[in-house]
């Protein structure tokens, strides 16, 4: 016995040897063990890999707002302050959603679900950060990236999560118009306002976003439907999710072409997003053959989902990068 065990409600000692020390194979807890258990649980409900994907799309946005350079605090004080609002927004997400997370096997091992977090100290500590966050883009920003931050929250945490995702398969569409909306605040840090060219920007991310989740919720499909969260790829077949893909994708591919008008891009972003978006709309429509060929297991989703993500941040640094061209 490593540890101590509860025994008929007694906590049972260590084991140790007949000389009075430790068993062979115990090893007693490291100081600080339990805090960094404890922050590490915290950061685990902000749910950070998804923060850095919605960070990518920001300081491209900040560096064509600005048409060159932004000051590298303004960049630091954007992405601090996004970093913020969306593990709010994430950290109130697993509040909410702890009674299916519980039920699926992806997610029954966050804090909130397995009770390393109390419900208390999750909804706490969501609602901190989401406030430091707002005061944050108030004080040290404007107040036009505070309110498109408060509403990134709201869409999220209100819209997606306790409305629309237990309720309707396009839960995904337009509860993703939270992540969009990095590249407003963006946006919006740089200059006060927005423009034709941030919602070209938005049009982007907004369309990728079901081509980009639906592949995911295939692999998932199992735990949505033990979950009863109806999400397309539970409430309809394949062919159909695969068929939506690629419009999505068509109208994702239009969005960024047309960036190049609306924001002065050069021939080579142009030629850059046409040939991501090409290869991109390939996958999506390979996965709609396999679909209709009804190859079980082999239809290839995780597949198109890793390759959104690494056609979202080509595309991003295109954006970026064109902004020093000299052309």
């Amino acid at each position: 016995m490593s540890t101590s065990q509860t025994t008929n409600g007694h906590t049972a000692r260590p084991q140790t040897s007949t000389a009075g020390q430790p068993a062979a194979g115990f090893e007693p807890p490291r100081p600080g063990g339990w805090f960094l258990r404890r922050a590490g649980a915290y950061v685990a409900l902000t749910k950070p890999r998804v923060i850095e994907l919605l960070l990518v799309t920001t300081v491209p946005t900040m560096i064509l707002a600005a048409d060159g350079l932004p000051s590298f605090w303004l960049i630091l004080a954007t992405l601090v302050g996004g970093a913020g609002a969306a593990g709010s927004a994430n950290a109130f997400n697993m509040w909410w959603d702890r009674d299916i997370d519980q039920v699926m096997n992806r997610t029954k091992k966050r804090p909130l679900a397995t009770g390393e977090i109390t419900p208390r100290a999750g909804l706490v500590f969501a609602s901190i950060l989401g406030l430091l966050s707002l005061a944050w883009f108030a004080l040290v920003i404007n107040w036009a990236a505070m309110w498109l931050t408060l509403a990134a929250i709201a869409i999220y945490v209100v819209g997606y999560t306790m409305i629309l995702k237990r309720r309707t398969p396009q839960n995904i569409v337009w509860g993703g118009i939270a992540g969009c909306m990095p590249v407003f605040i963006g946006w919006a840090s740089v200059t006060g306002g927005l423009s034709w060219a941030a919602l070209a920007l938005f049009g982007i991310i907004f369309f990728w976003t079901p081509p980009h989740y639906w592949p995911l919720s295939i692999k998932f499909k199992k735990d949505y439907a033990a979950a009863q969260v109806p999400m397309l790829p539970v409430v309809s077949d394949d062919r159909r999710v695969a068929a939506e893909m690629v419009g999505y994708t068509l109208a994702m591919i239009a969005c960024s072409l047309l960036l190049t008008p609306l924001a002065g891009m050069s021939w080579v972003y142009t030629v850059v997003a046409a040939g991501l978006g090409a290869w991109f709309l390939w996958s999506t429509i390979a996965m709609l053959r396999r679909a209709q060929g009804r190859a079980r297991g082999k239809l290839g989703a995780m597949k198109v989902f890793h390759g959104s993500i690494t056609y979202l941040s080509l595309l991003f640094l295109a954006v970026a990068v064109d902004v020093f061209l000299p052309l």
